[in-house]
């Protein structure tokens, strides 16, 4: 088998300080494309130093010169990187031998990589969710960018996703002024791709029930207060940024009327439910009986074609799946550890879950507590089944969404 080529694609405008560090930390891939809008400083210039391809081209927003770099790219897989990011060495070596595995790529065209945030010059992890997965990198040709997006343009994930377990590192922000700064304009981006309904209830929700809502459950749930002052600074600027596209996208629904507004589809609020090529399910199991039977349920699934993970306390021996199954569940089969058997570590670990991409049917082993049920129903945005000894297949294909929005 050939070796599968990676190429690296970055969108830049007058990097010249960070994109050094962001181009070195990609010494690993086989090729690198630069995709400019116009810069006045030595970033075309330090791209090409380092070997990078440099495409010129006017900035069209985020979605679309993404994609003018894919259209460039030539590799067999691409991994998308913002020139304030650095993929660590860890990772490097993960995502190489991910492309030299003999089946892992072909059976997962989409990988997740985890993102660890520095802020005002300290590491957040509880605050954002870390590790809060972000999905950058993919076979060429298997996904492109909504350029109905004007932010949040990530792709949309319609196939298997792999999640990786080394970090992209990411610099937030260094000062309060560039952290205001980005929090408006990415503010003015999301509400120019939201028509919320204008009504009272609507707006108080919005502006003020929603925030502090997701404030709290930040902080006091996902643990956000562990990281101090700046947990706690970037939770408020996240949740303020909330409320000010609320009341920007508001003003501007009713300056334009309901006929000018944006498409509410494309906003960053609103869910979207696109055709699949696999239902994503996961498998939650605190014992070692339970996650027995849980591996050969997911198993059951992954050969009627699911995307299966089970989530498991490290204590926990599931199946042998690096040695005792068959290659087809080894590589089927992900298995990501649990911090712990309460409610509060399952909800996180579904949550991050979510992340790598959206969970379609939650499958709980049989013993598990009540309280474990709870949580799940509670973060699961699909169904949640504990009948073991119901076929896969069927249950599998009951929760397939349906095209469209």
């Amino acid at each position: 088998m050939s070796r599968r080529r990676l190429s690296a694609c970055l969108i830049t405008l007058d990097e010249e300080e960070r994109l050094p560090a962001a181009l070195a930390s990609l010494a690993f891939c086989d090729e690198i494309v630069v995709v400019d809008s116009g810069s006045t400083d030595r970033t075309v210039e330090l791209a090409r130093a380092a070997g990078a391809t440099v495409v010129h081209n006017p900035w069209p927003g985020f979605a679309r010169q993404r994609n003018v770099a894919l259209r460039h790219a030539t590799g067999d897989w691409v991994v998308e990187i913002d020139a304030d990011e650095r993929v660590t060495p860890e990772l490097a070596a993960e995502l190489r031998a991910f492309l030299d595995h003999p089946t892992l790529p072909d059976r997962f065209p989409l990988l997740s990589l985890p993102r660890r945030n520095r802020f005002l010059g300290g590491w957040l992890r509880d605050s954002m969710k870390y590790p809060s997965y972000c999905r950058r990198m993919f076979a060429l040709g298997a996904y492109e960018h909504d350029e109905t997006r004007t932010v949040h343009e990530e792709v949309v994930p319609t196939t298997p996703a792999w999640a990786a377990r080394g970090d992209i590192t990411h610099e937030l922000a260094g000062t309060w002024r560039e952290a205001l700064r980005d929090t408006w304009a990415y503010a003015k981006l999301d509400a120019a791709q939201f028509r919320p309904q204008l009504s009272v209830t609507a707006l108080v929700r919005g502006v003020v029930a929603r925030p502090l809502v997701k404030a709290a459950y930040r902080l006091t749930l996902d643990g956000g207060w562990r990281d101090g002052w700046r947990g706690a600074a970037r939770i408020a600027l996240d949740t303020g940024t909330d409320a000010a596209v609320w009341v920007l996208a508001a003003r501007a629904a009713r300056r334009t009327g309901p006929d000018g507004a944006a498409d509410a589809t494309a906003g960053h609020y609103s869910e979207r439910f696109p055709a699949v090529s696999a239902v994503r399910v996961v498998g939650v199991a605190t014992s070692a009986g339970g996650a027995q039977r849980v591996t050969a349920w997911l198993a059951q699934a992954a050969a009627a074609g699911a995307d299966a993970t089970l989530l498991v306390p490290p204590p926990v021996a599931p199946v042998d799946l690096d040695a005792a199954a068959p290659p087809w569940v080894r590589d089927a089969v992900r298995v990501q550890a649990l911090a712990g058997r309460g409610p509060v570590a399952i909800g996180r670990a579904l949550d991050r879950e979510e992340q790598v991409r959206p969970v379609e049917l939650v499958v709980a082993a049989d013993d598990a507590r009540r309280a474990t049920r709870l949580a799940l129903r509670l973060v699961a945005r699909g169904p949640v089944a504990g009948d073991l000894d119901a076929p896969a297949a069927p249950q599998v294909d009951a929760v397939r969404p349906s095209p469209g929005p």
